[in-house]
Parts: structure tokens; C-alpha cells; sequence
């Protein structure tokens, strides 16, 4: 085999190994199946377009439009898009972000984080662990005891009045 060969063989393997990356071949990376799975029809009819856009899409809220973001009663915030506890009142603090902000989920095992290097940015993503709902990001720079800062989009969330985890 001569130089040129083994060069295609290299560059033809790579490729494969790329776009099986981009496209989801599932013989290198296995889907992860959630408790909660439903057809992107189902998710537009159980979701307003903004929750749909955030949950489903990744996207994220205007600043400051958030009503939760002022909701000060005790409760806990739980999926929009599975009823899964989130997050409770008591670890909500005022970030000045202008979404909802926690120093800590209810239960770590509720939510999943993982890499988002999407708008040239390098953050880490917040979803829900029962159906991969985006919830949001978590930053290194929020209060005691944790030192985190759970930046929420609102359309991620309900909030339960009176019901503390």
C-alpha cells in the first residue's frame, strides 16, 4: 500500500468517525432512552410555543421576562414538561440575571448537565433527567453554600405553591 492509499484510508475513517458524531450513528454512541418520551407532535400539544422552543429547542427567554424569576412564596419548581422537582424556594436566590436562579437542585439525580458550546460560548447545560427537557445553565459564580448559580429559563418550569422537598 502506497502513501496515498494508507492518506485515504486515514482521511475516510475519520470521516466516517465525524459525520456518525454529527449524525447519530448509534453503533458509536448508544441513544439514551428517558422515562419520558413522546413524539415531537405530542410535545407541541402539551407545550405553549415558548415552552416548546426552551424545552425541546434549547432556546432560551428573554432576560427580565421571566415570572418566575420574581416569584418569592414557598414551593418547588418542578418540569414543565414531566412534573419532575427541580428546584425548591428555599434555594432560589436573586442573581439579578433576570431568570430564575438556584444554588442547588432539589436532587442532584433530577438533572443532567453536559457541554454546550453553542454562540461560540463554552457553558454547561441543565436538562431534566426524566425527559430531557433544557432547563437551562449552571455557572460557577453564585452564593454559599455551593458556589453555583442554576441560571433557569421560567418556560422550563411550574411552580407548586406550598410544597416543599
Amino acid at each position: 500500500m502506497n502513501r496515498r492509499n494508507i492518506l485515504f484510508a486515514v482521511a475516510g475513517g475519520a470521516a466516517l468517525l465525524i459525520g456518525s458524531k454529527w449524525f447519530g450513528d448509534s453503533a458509536i454512541e448508544p441513544a439514551v432512552a428517558y422515562e419520558v418520551e413522546k413524539p415531537d407532535a405530542e410535545w407541541r400539544k402539551l407545550l405553549t410555543p415558548s415552552q416548546y422552543d426552551v424545552l425541546r429547542r434549547h432556546g432560551t427567554e428573554r432576560a427580565g421576562s421571566s415570572a418566575l424569576d420574581h416569584e418569592k412564596r414557598k414551593g418547588v419548581f418542578i418540569c414543565a414538561g414531566c412534573d419532575l422537582p427541580l428546584f425548591s424556594s428555599e434555594a432560589k436566590f436573586d442573581s439579578g440575571t433576570g431568570w430564575p436562579s438556584f444554588w442547588a437542585p432539589i436532587d442532584k439525580k433530577n438533572i443532567e448537565e453536559h457541554g454546550d458550546f453553542s454562540l461560540g460560548m463554552s457553558r454547561t447545560a441543565v436538562s431534566c433527567r426524566r425527559c430531557d427537557a433544557h432547563l437551562g445553565h449552571v455557572f460557577d459564580d453564585g452564593p454559599r453554600p455551593t458556589g453555583l448559580r442554576y441560571c433557569m429559563n421560567s418556560a422550563a418550569m411550574k411552580f407548586v405553591k406550598g410544597v416543599i422537598s
